[in-house]
Order: C-alpha cells, then structure tokens, then sequence
C-alpha cells in the first residue's frame, strides 16, 4: 500500500472511466477538495476499457489518491477490493458521476465520532441538469436506528430500498466485516445497506450530505433497468434484512433466557 497522510474518511469510487463522464470525474474531485476533514480517496478502474492512465494527472497525482485497478468488469468486486487499501477509520461510497456539498463528509463524520454509532447517514438529492437540486426523502425516518430497524421501512421488494448506501458513512470495521457489497453484479448496494444497518446502530441526519446527478447516461436511465436481475437482487436483499432481524431477535431472546435461569 502507498503511503498517504493520515485520513479521518475513506473514499471509494468505482469507474470505468467512460469519457462521456470525465467531466463530471473532474467536478467530483473539486467537490472532495473542498471537504472539511482529511480523507483518502481510493479510485476503482474496473473492466478491460478502464484505462488508469486515462485519470487526469490532477486526480493522478494528488497523494491523497490511490489507485486500485482490476481489469474485470463490476463495481461490487471493484469496491469491495478497493476496501483492502482503505486506512481511514470511516468509509463511504460515491460514483464517478456524482459530487458532495463541501460539508457532507464533515458532518458525518464528527456525529458518527461523537455518537459512537456504526453509521451515519444524510439525505441525497438529486442533482438535476439545470443546477437545482431535488430531495430525495427516503422511507426511512430522520433519527436513531437500532441494528436492524431501517428493514422495518421497506414494506415490500416491489417498493425503492429505505436507504441508498452513498448517504452511508460507516465505521471501516463493520464495512468490512459484513461482507462490503456482496456478489452481486447488480443491486449489491442494497446488500451493503441491509448488511450495515442491521449489524449496527446508526442514524440519519435531516441534511443533504450527497449529490446525485440526474444525466442520460445513468445505468438507472436505461429503459431495461428494471430487469430480473434488479428485481432478483431486491428480493435477495430484503429477504437478507428480515432474515438477519429475526436472527438477532432469536439471539437476545435465548440472551434473556439464559439470564434468567442463571438468576434462578
């Protein structure tokens, strides 16, 4: 691993460095520039056009970057692999195409510092070709979560997941430790989401903490975006979320039982 000055935030990004985004690649790395802690940003090329020479040499060249190429195809193995040079004690995900407002890994970070809570969580917005931005106010409630309670806000598999796992800022150990983003090659953020939340406590703050740009070059544009692999990766995920509730439920209740027999 490369040595790099201390960071309070990993970064992840995956990218197949499409030209068509290069632009919105750039503006990204201003908008991390612009952010109030220190942090690492750890880029993922991944598949066999996704040249890392093609990284613009301010971006290249910044010790703050690092880069972690892989020739095969797939944003999930890509960030999961990515976690592997990630030194921070905070981790988060954002795309290649997207931006954060100056104070989004800031406020994050010092609430997660100061709660002592697994993840912390902000509002995304939709960041529109106009400039204007439009909130997304997610199913799932301003405040504290207990492990496992933000699966409660996701009433069907049919519905849109209670939370999207770049409004995620998580401790680098429980990232890990639930497996990333699984081995899915579509829907594996869903995955992480239900892994973080219901491992550990957290919470969402009523702050805009992520901007997600709305281009035609979006994969969620695309008019098969709803296909069976999207549809069969939200089931896969909610049945995940439920199942691991009721785990940790069974868990505390034979916890309470053997306390009490103990106690008798």
């Amino acid at each position: 691993m490369s040595q790099r000055p201390h960071a309070q935030v990993a970064v992840i990004t995956p990218t197949r460095l499409d030209p068509l985004r290069r632009t919105y690649f750039l503006e990204l790395y201003r908008s991390l520039d612009a952010q109030r802690v220190t942090f690492e940003w750890i880029i993922a090329p991944n598949g066999p056009d996704a040249d890392p020479a093609t990284i613009p040499d301010v971006i290249a060249k910044d010790p703050r970057v690092t880069v972690c190429a892989r020739p095969r195809p797939g944003a999930a193995p890509a960030r999961n692999i990515a976690m592997n040079a990630v030194t921070a004690p905070f981790t988060c995900f954002v795309d290649d195409d997207d931006v954060l407002p100056p104070d989004s890994l800031s406020t994050r970070y010092h609430h997660a510092v100061e709660t002592g809570l697994g993840w912390v969580a902000g509002w995304s917005a939709d960041l529109l070709e106009d400039g204007s931005l439009n909130t997304w106010v997610c199913p799932t409630p301003v405040g504290r979560h207990a492990a496992g309670d933000v699966w409660t806000y996701w009433p069907s598999p049919d519905k849109k997941p209670p939370l999207g796992h770049t409004m995620l800022l998580t401790r680098t150990e429980i990232a890990r430790a639930c497996g990333g983003q699984g081995g899915l090659w579509k829907g594996e953020d869903y995955v992480y989401v239900m892994a973080v939340t219901g491992r550990s406590a957290g919470e969402l703050l009523p702050v805009v903490t992520y901007h997600y740009r709305d281009h035609a070059h979006q994969m969620t544009e695309a008019a098969t975006y709803l296909d069976d692999d999207e549809r069969g990766a939200r089931v896969f995920s909610w049945l995940q979320g439920r199942d691991d509730r009721e785990l940790r439920r069974r868990e505390r209740g034979s916890g309470d039982l053997a306390l009490v027999r103990r106690a008798g």
